[in-house]
């Protein structure tokens, strides 16, 4: 007699997203339909006040966050700072579920826009933020030393109000330069035509996104779904 039993579905892998500079994770309910499309994750937004608060508490929220998901893969996505923000949680913890990391549009190498806006405004420090200004203003080059791939996606169409702040004088998203987004140790990079606030609504971003944290590269052209 054959064995007509069914396996049960395998649950899908959950993604923790988390937002960048000014923003409250309202503004990723798109990006987030987009990436549970087709069932294959669960999407979880990670919050945290931007502008108040250190790097290190913004970082040991997320940990705290990630760390209370009882689910056997967690990946991350981040936007612009909350790029930052897990990679530096990353880099202090090895002992999170499996999984890869995606970072939009992440000013890894500083940021011409920031040291901008921090340089032309009376309160432009005040402004960004203690996290901006330790990460992307007085900072060091940024590598990727850890075992979780992560891979980066920036952006080429250069629509934003970094440009009111800063000469990008290179390939950049509005805000962010193309070469600010380099990460040394990094699986994957890929530019697409998109600017910074446009990833969050992007149909592409969100299926590399998608592409990379099921396989751990981005999809070129003749790579099958």
């Amino acid at each position: 007699m054959a064995n007509d039993s069914k396996q049960p579905d395998r649950p899908p892998a959950t993604a923790v997203l988390v937002h960048g500079l000014w923003m409250s994770g309202f503004q990723l309910q798109v990006l987030k339909h987009r990436l549970e499309a087709g069932g294959q994750l669960r999407v979880l937004a990670f919050t945290y006040p931007t502008v108040s608060g250190s790097m290190s508490d913004h970082v040991r929220k997320l940990l705290d966050f990630a760390h209370a998901q009882d689910v056997e893969e967690l990946h991350f996505v981040g936007h612009s700072l909350g790029g930052l923000v897990i990679l530096r949680a990353l880099q202090l913890t090895d002992d999170l579920p499996p999984g890869r990391a995606v970072l939009l549009g992440p000013p890894l190498q500083g940021s011409k826009a920031a040291q901008g806006v921090a340089r032309i405004l009376p309160f432009g420090k005040a402004i960004l933020g203690a996290a901006v200004n330790a990460e992307c203003i007085d900072c060091a080059p940024n590598e990727w030393r850890g075992h979780r791939e992560v891979g980066v996606i920036a952006g080429s169409m250069g629509f934003g109000l970094g440009r009111l702040f800063a000469d990008l004088n290179a390939d950049h998203d509005g805000t962010v330069l193309v070469e600010e987004t380099m990460l040394p140790g990094a699986k994957d990079h890929i530019t697409l035509s998109t600017s910074h606030t446009g990833m969050l609504f992007s149909g592409e971003v969100a299926e590399q996104a998608r592409w990379f944290l099921r396989t751990g590269s981005f999809r070129r052209s003749g790579d099958v779904r």
